[in-house]
Protein backbone atom coordinates (compact mmCIF):
# COMPACT_ATOMS: atom_id res chain seq x y z
CA UNK A 1 0.00 0.00 0.00
CA UNK A 2 1.45 3.36 -1.01
CA UNK A 3 0.99 6.37 1.33
CA UNK A 4 -0.23 9.66 0.21
CA UNK A 5 2.67 11.56 0.33
CA UNK A 6 4.43 9.11 -1.86
CA UNK A 7 1.56 8.96 -4.05
CA UNK A 8 1.82 12.33 -4.54
CA UNK A 9 5.45 12.53 -5.22
CA UNK A 10 5.15 10.13 -7.62
CA UNK A 11 2.77 11.41 -9.48
CA UNK A 12 4.32 14.62 -9.39
CA UNK A 13 7.82 12.66 -10.75
CA UNK A 14 5.83 10.77 -13.82
CA UNK A 15 4.15 14.10 -14.55
CA UNK A 16 7.72 15.64 -14.98
CA UNK A 17 9.54 12.89 -16.67
CA UNK A 18 5.93 13.16 -18.99
CA UNK A 19 6.59 16.83 -19.95
CA UNK A 20 10.18 16.29 -20.27
CA UNK A 21 9.62 13.82 -23.30
CA UNK A 22 9.33 10.30 -21.65
CA UNK A 23 6.49 8.55 -22.62
CA UNK A 24 3.67 7.86 -20.18
CA UNK A 25 3.66 4.10 -19.71
CA UNK A 26 7.86 4.11 -19.43
CA UNK A 27 7.95 6.00 -16.69
CA UNK A 28 5.17 4.12 -14.39
CA UNK A 29 6.70 1.06 -15.19
CA UNK A 30 10.31 2.53 -13.64
CA UNK A 31 8.04 4.16 -10.96
CA UNK A 32 6.42 0.90 -10.10
CA UNK A 33 2.59 1.84 -11.27
CA UNK A 34 0.80 1.08 -14.17
CA UNK A 35 -0.79 3.32 -15.67
CA UNK A 36 -4.09 3.04 -15.01
CA UNK A 37 -3.25 3.37 -11.15
CA UNK A 38 -1.72 6.84 -11.70
CA UNK A 39 -4.97 7.30 -13.66
CA UNK A 40 -7.36 6.07 -10.75
CA UNK A 41 -5.38 8.49 -8.32
CA UNK A 42 -5.75 11.54 -9.92
CA UNK A 43 -9.99 10.91 -10.91
CA UNK A 44 -10.94 12.23 -7.55
CA UNK A 45 -12.23 15.88 -7.53
CA UNK A 46 -10.39 16.74 -4.16
CA UNK A 47 -6.65 15.32 -6.41
CA UNK A 48 -4.69 12.44 -5.49
CA UNK A 49 -6.64 11.32 -1.93
CA UNK A 50 -5.05 8.40 0.75
CA UNK A 51 -6.09 4.84 0.05
CA UNK A 52 -9.45 4.33 1.19
CA UNK A 53 -9.53 0.41 1.43
CA UNK A 54 -8.48 0.58 5.09
CA UNK A 55 -11.15 2.82 5.99
CA UNK A 56 -13.75 1.13 3.85
CA UNK A 57 -17.16 -0.34 5.25
CA UNK A 58 -17.94 -3.74 3.88
CA UNK A 59 -20.82 -5.66 4.42
CA UNK A 60 -21.01 -8.48 6.08
CA UNK A 61 -21.12 -12.00 3.94
CA UNK A 62 -24.43 -13.83 3.82
CA UNK A 63 -22.55 -17.05 4.70
CA UNK A 64 -20.78 -15.60 7.92
CA UNK A 65 -21.70 -17.41 10.91
CA UNK A 66 -24.38 -16.14 13.32
CA UNK A 67 -23.76 -14.80 17.13
CA UNK A 68 -25.96 -18.53 18.01
CA UNK A 69 -23.54 -20.14 15.80
CA UNK A 70 -20.34 -18.42 17.09
CA UNK A 71 -21.67 -18.90 20.66
CA UNK A 72 -22.14 -22.67 20.05
CA UNK A 73 -18.94 -23.24 18.39
CA UNK A 74 -17.15 -21.48 21.37
CA UNK A 75 -19.08 -23.52 23.85
CA UNK A 76 -18.22 -26.98 22.26
CA UNK A 77 -14.41 -25.74 21.91
CA UNK A 78 -14.48 -25.01 25.69
CA UNK A 79 -16.08 -28.54 26.55
CA UNK A 80 -13.92 -30.37 28.96
CA UNK A 81 -12.70 -32.99 26.40
CA UNK A 82 -11.45 -30.38 23.59
CA UNK A 83 -10.44 -28.24 26.84
CA UNK A 84 -6.71 -29.64 25.61
CA UNK A 85 -7.22 -29.73 21.62
CA UNK A 86 -6.44 -27.47 18.95
CA UNK A 87 -8.94 -26.69 16.03
CA UNK A 88 -7.32 -28.96 13.69
CA UNK A 89 -8.62 -32.08 15.64
CA UNK A 90 -12.11 -30.58 17.27
CA UNK A 91 -13.33 -30.73 13.70
CA UNK A 92 -12.80 -34.20 12.43
CA UNK A 93 -13.41 -35.68 16.30
CA UNK A 94 -17.15 -33.85 16.01
CA UNK A 95 -17.56 -35.13 11.97
CA UNK A 96 -16.57 -38.56 13.57
CA UNK A 97 -19.84 -38.53 15.69
CA UNK A 98 -21.61 -36.98 12.72
CA UNK A 99 -21.72 -33.28 13.77
CA UNK A 100 -20.35 -30.43 11.70
CA UNK A 101 -20.41 -27.23 13.27
CA UNK A 102 -17.82 -24.96 11.19
CA UNK A 103 -14.33 -25.11 9.12
CA UNK A 104 -10.96 -25.82 11.19
CA UNK A 105 -10.27 -21.79 10.19
CA UNK A 106 -13.93 -20.45 11.22
CA UNK A 107 -13.22 -22.16 14.45
CA UNK A 108 -9.53 -20.99 14.89
CA UNK A 109 -11.07 -17.37 13.92
CA UNK A 110 -14.06 -17.76 17.04
CA UNK A 111 -11.52 -18.62 19.43
CA UNK A 112 -8.75 -16.06 18.18
CA UNK A 113 -11.55 -13.40 18.79
CA UNK A 114 -12.34 -14.51 21.96
CA UNK A 115 -8.78 -14.70 23.20
CA UNK A 116 -8.37 -18.37 23.49
CA UNK A 117 -5.77 -18.64 20.20
CA UNK A 118 -3.20 -19.39 22.47
CA UNK A 119 -1.31 -23.21 22.77
CA UNK A 120 -4.09 -25.72 23.96
CA UNK A 121 -2.37 -28.12 26.36
CA UNK A 122 -0.28 -28.90 28.67
CA UNK A 123 2.66 -29.51 26.20
CA UNK A 124 5.28 -25.98 26.14
CA UNK A 125 4.52 -24.12 23.21
CA UNK A 126 7.08 -24.75 20.13
CA UNK A 127 9.89 -22.25 20.28
CA UNK A 128 11.56 -21.72 17.19
CA UNK A 129 15.31 -23.39 16.71
CA UNK A 130 18.30 -20.71 17.77
CA UNK A 131 20.61 -20.42 14.69
CA UNK A 132 23.91 -22.23 15.76
CA UNK A 133 26.77 -20.23 16.76
CA UNK A 134 28.91 -19.37 14.39
CA UNK A 135 32.97 -18.50 15.37
CA UNK A 136 35.43 -17.50 13.00
CA UNK A 137 39.15 -18.35 13.69
CA UNK A 138 41.38 -16.69 11.31
CA UNK A 139 44.82 -17.35 13.32
CA UNK A 140 45.82 -19.70 16.18
CA UNK A 141 44.77 -19.46 19.78
CA UNK A 142 41.31 -18.03 18.33
CA UNK A 143 39.16 -20.72 18.69
CA UNK A 144 39.34 -24.06 20.49
CA UNK A 145 36.60 -27.38 19.91
CA UNK A 146 36.45 -29.93 22.96
CA UNK A 147 34.50 -32.89 23.69
CA UNK A 148 34.76 -36.30 25.45
CA UNK A 149 34.12 -39.58 23.88
CA UNK A 150 34.33 -43.11 25.08
CA UNK A 151 37.22 -45.64 24.92
CA UNK A 152 35.94 -49.13 25.03
CA UNK A 153 37.93 -51.30 27.47
CA UNK A 154 37.91 -55.46 27.15
CA UNK A 155 35.45 -55.57 30.11
CA UNK A 156 32.00 -55.00 28.51
CA UNK A 157 30.10 -52.23 29.69
CA UNK A 158 33.59 -50.53 31.29
CA UNK A 159 34.88 -47.24 29.43
CA UNK A 160 37.48 -44.83 29.32
CA UNK A 161 36.69 -41.39 28.59
CA UNK A 162 39.16 -38.87 26.35
CA UNK A 163 39.18 -35.50 26.68
CA UNK A 164 40.31 -33.30 23.48
CA UNK A 165 40.92 -30.05 22.87
CA UNK A 166 41.64 -29.25 19.43
CA UNK A 167 42.37 -25.45 17.98
CA UNK A 168 40.00 -24.84 15.21
CA UNK A 169 42.55 -22.48 12.83
CA UNK A 170 45.45 -25.31 12.77
CA UNK A 171 43.44 -28.13 13.84
CA UNK A 172 46.18 -29.13 16.29
CA UNK A 173 45.41 -30.81 19.36
CA UNK A 174 46.26 -28.55 22.03
CA UNK A 175 45.25 -30.77 25.40
CA UNK A 176 44.51 -34.47 25.75
CA UNK A 177 44.09 -36.75 28.88
CA UNK A 178 42.44 -40.14 29.32
CA UNK A 179 40.56 -41.09 32.46
CA UNK A 180 38.60 -43.55 33.77
CA UNK A 181 35.56 -41.94 34.92
CA UNK A 182 33.72 -38.42 33.47
CA UNK A 183 34.13 -35.65 36.02
CA UNK A 184 34.33 -31.81 35.86
CA UNK A 185 37.44 -32.33 37.43
CA UNK A 186 39.42 -33.96 35.20
CA UNK A 187 37.48 -30.87 32.34
CA UNK A 188 39.25 -27.97 34.72
CA UNK A 189 42.50 -29.81 35.23
CA UNK A 190 42.73 -29.80 31.21
CA UNK A 191 41.79 -26.92 30.39
CA UNK A 192 44.68 -25.15 33.17
CA UNK A 193 47.16 -27.28 31.39
CA UNK A 194 46.06 -26.38 27.94
CA UNK A 195 45.93 -22.95 28.94
CA UNK A 196 49.18 -22.96 30.61
CA UNK A 197 50.90 -24.58 27.75
CA UNK A 198 49.76 -22.60 25.06
CA UNK A 199 50.51 -19.22 26.97
CA UNK A 200 47.03 -17.44 26.59
CA UNK A 201 47.87 -15.47 29.94
CA UNK A 202 49.52 -13.29 27.54
CA UNK A 203 47.25 -12.50 24.91
CA UNK A 204 45.23 -9.83 24.27
CA UNK A 205 42.26 -11.89 22.99
CA UNK A 206 41.64 -14.64 24.77
CA UNK A 207 40.02 -17.81 23.17
CA UNK A 208 36.75 -19.15 22.87
CA UNK A 209 36.13 -22.81 23.76
CA UNK A 210 33.32 -24.59 22.21
CA UNK A 211 31.97 -27.48 23.18
CA UNK A 212 28.46 -29.70 23.39
CA UNK A 213 25.89 -29.69 25.96
CA UNK A 214 27.25 -32.19 28.22
CA UNK A 215 26.82 -31.92 31.62
CA UNK A 216 30.64 -32.15 32.48
CA UNK A 217 31.10 -29.77 29.99
CA UNK A 218 28.73 -27.47 31.40
CA UNK A 219 29.38 -27.66 35.11
CA UNK A 220 29.51 -24.49 37.18
CA UNK A 221 32.92 -24.99 38.50
CA UNK A 222 34.33 -25.73 34.69
CA UNK A 223 32.64 -22.76 33.97
CA UNK A 224 33.96 -20.84 36.88
CA UNK A 225 37.54 -21.70 35.78
CA UNK A 226 36.94 -20.82 32.28
CA UNK A 227 36.14 -17.05 33.65
CA UNK A 228 39.45 -16.80 35.77
CA UNK A 229 41.35 -18.05 33.02
CA UNK A 230 39.42 -15.38 30.24
CA UNK A 231 38.38 -18.20 28.23
CA UNK A 232 34.73 -17.72 26.23
CA UNK A 233 32.49 -20.69 26.49
CA UNK A 234 30.57 -21.64 23.65
CA UNK A 235 28.06 -24.20 23.28
CA UNK A 236 26.50 -26.21 20.40
CA UNK A 237 22.56 -26.46 20.02
CA UNK A 238 20.73 -29.49 22.44
CA UNK A 239 20.98 -32.65 20.70
CA UNK A 240 23.01 -31.14 17.74
CA UNK A 241 26.18 -32.99 16.90
CA UNK A 242 27.37 -31.25 13.31
CA UNK A 243 27.41 -27.53 15.86
CA UNK A 244 30.78 -29.41 16.77
CA UNK A 245 31.66 -31.16 13.48
CA UNK A 246 35.18 -30.85 13.83
CA UNK A 247 35.46 -32.75 17.30
CA UNK A 248 33.41 -35.34 15.84
CA UNK A 249 35.51 -35.68 12.97
CA UNK A 250 38.99 -35.93 14.97
CA UNK A 251 37.09 -38.37 16.82
CA UNK A 252 36.27 -40.82 14.06
CA UNK A 253 39.65 -40.21 12.52
CA UNK A 254 40.87 -41.30 15.85
CA UNK A 255 38.33 -44.74 15.78
CA UNK A 256 39.47 -45.94 12.44
CA UNK A 257 43.48 -46.04 12.82
CA UNK A 258 44.80 -49.61 12.29
CA UNK A 259 46.03 -48.83 15.88
CA UNK A 260 42.70 -48.67 17.26
CA UNK A 261 41.98 -52.02 19.23
CA UNK A 262 38.86 -53.91 18.41
CA UNK A 263 38.25 -55.58 21.13
CA UNK A 264 39.02 -52.66 23.49
CA UNK A 265 41.80 -51.67 25.80
CA UNK A 266 43.10 -53.76 28.84
CA UNK A 267 43.48 -51.10 31.29
CA UNK A 268 43.97 -47.37 31.25
CA UNK A 269 47.69 -46.96 31.01
CA UNK A 270 46.98 -48.89 27.49
CA UNK A 271 44.06 -46.02 26.61
CA UNK A 272 46.69 -43.57 27.59
CA UNK A 273 49.87 -45.14 25.75
CA UNK A 274 47.43 -45.56 22.17
CA UNK A 275 45.79 -41.94 23.25
CA UNK A 276 49.70 -40.22 23.34
CA UNK A 277 50.57 -42.41 20.36
CA UNK A 278 47.67 -40.71 18.50
CA UNK A 279 48.22 -37.11 19.53
CA UNK A 280 51.67 -37.24 18.13
CA UNK A 281 50.93 -39.21 14.78
CA UNK A 282 47.72 -36.58 14.31
CA UNK A 283 49.48 -33.19 14.76
CA UNK A 284 52.84 -34.34 13.26
CA UNK A 285 52.95 -36.71 10.79
CA UNK A 286 48.97 -36.76 9.21
CA UNK A 287 48.79 -34.33 6.49
CA UNK A 288 45.07 -33.11 7.09
CA UNK A 289 42.94 -33.06 4.13
CA UNK A 290 41.48 -29.51 5.43
CA UNK A 291 44.43 -27.70 5.63
CA UNK A 292 45.85 -28.64 2.28
CA UNK A 293 47.53 -31.57 3.49
CA UNK A 294 50.11 -29.78 6.06
CA UNK A 295 50.28 -31.45 9.31
CA UNK A 296 48.28 -29.44 12.00
CA UNK A 297 51.17 -28.84 13.92
CA UNK A 298 52.76 -27.20 10.90
CA UNK A 299 50.06 -25.10 10.24
CA UNK A 300 50.13 -24.25 13.91
CA UNK A 301 53.67 -23.13 13.95
CA UNK A 302 53.01 -20.90 10.85
CA UNK A 303 55.17 -23.44 8.59
CA UNK A 304 52.52 -23.72 6.09
CA UNK A 305 52.80 -20.68 3.97
CA UNK A 306 56.51 -22.03 2.60
CA UNK A 307 55.50 -25.44 2.31
CA UNK A 308 52.45 -24.37 0.68
CA UNK A 309 54.71 -22.09 -1.74
CA UNK A 310 58.10 -24.55 -2.34
CA UNK A 311 55.13 -27.28 -3.18
CA UNK A 312 53.63 -24.31 -6.01
CA UNK A 313 57.18 -23.46 -7.46
CA UNK A 314 57.86 -27.43 -7.71
CA UNK A 315 54.82 -27.61 -9.37
CA UNK A 316 55.62 -25.07 -11.99
CA UNK A 317 59.06 -26.28 -12.55
CA UNK A 318 57.21 -29.52 -13.82
CA UNK A 319 54.96 -28.17 -15.63
CA UNK A 320 58.09 -26.14 -17.22
CA UNK A 321 59.80 -29.69 -18.07
CA UNK A 322 56.87 -31.49 -19.50
CA UNK A 323 54.21 -28.71 -20.54
CA UNK A 324 52.30 -31.34 -22.45
CA UNK A 325 50.79 -32.94 -19.50
CA UNK A 326 48.96 -29.93 -18.02
CA UNK A 327 46.14 -29.05 -19.36
CA UNK A 328 45.86 -26.27 -17.36
CA UNK A 329 47.06 -24.48 -14.07
CA UNK A 330 48.76 -26.49 -11.94
CA UNK A 331 47.28 -28.29 -8.62
CA UNK A 332 46.09 -25.31 -5.65
CA UNK A 333 48.37 -24.89 -3.61
CA UNK A 334 47.55 -21.61 -1.81
CA UNK A 335 47.15 -21.58 2.19
CA UNK A 336 43.88 -22.38 3.37
CA UNK A 337 42.34 -18.64 5.24
CA UNK A 338 39.82 -18.15 8.28
CA UNK A 339 38.21 -21.23 9.29
CA UNK A 340 34.74 -21.29 10.23
CA UNK A 341 32.82 -23.08 12.78
CA UNK A 342 29.12 -23.35 12.00
CA UNK A 343 28.93 -20.95 9.04
CA UNK A 344 25.05 -20.70 8.85
CA UNK A 345 25.13 -16.46 10.18
CA UNK A 346 26.40 -14.99 6.87
CA UNK A 347 26.36 -11.87 8.66
CA UNK A 348 28.58 -12.70 11.59
CA UNK A 349 30.91 -14.36 8.72
CA UNK A 350 30.67 -10.55 6.61
CA UNK A 351 31.62 -8.72 9.58
CA UNK A 352 34.76 -10.84 10.69
CA UNK A 353 35.98 -10.47 7.49
CA UNK A 354 35.45 -7.04 6.77
CA UNK A 355 37.49 -6.37 10.03
CA UNK A 356 40.12 -8.78 9.41
CA UNK A 357 40.30 -7.04 5.32
CA UNK A 358 40.29 -3.85 6.52
CA UNK A 359 44.12 -3.59 8.30
CA UNK A 360 45.62 -5.82 5.52
CA UNK A 361 44.21 -3.12 3.12
CA UNK A 362 45.35 -0.30 5.24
Amino acid sequence: MIGLEDRRNLARDIDAAHEAGARLHLACEIAGIDERTLQRWKAHAAGIQADGRPQAVRPTPSHALSADERAKLLSVANEPRFASVPPARIVPMLADEGVYLASESSFARVLRAHGQSKHRGRAKVPRPVRPPTTHIASTVREVWCWDMTYLPAIVMGRWFHLYLILDLYSRKIVGWEVHDSDDSEHAIHLVKRTALAEGIAAMATKPVLHGDNGSTLKATTVISMLNWLGVNPSYSRPRVSDDNAYAESLFRTAKYRPEFPAKGFTDLDAARTWAAAFVHWYNHDHRHSGIRYVSPAQRHAGEDHAILAARHDLYLQARALKPARWSGKTRNWDPIGPVTLNPERDCVIKAHLEKVIQPMAA
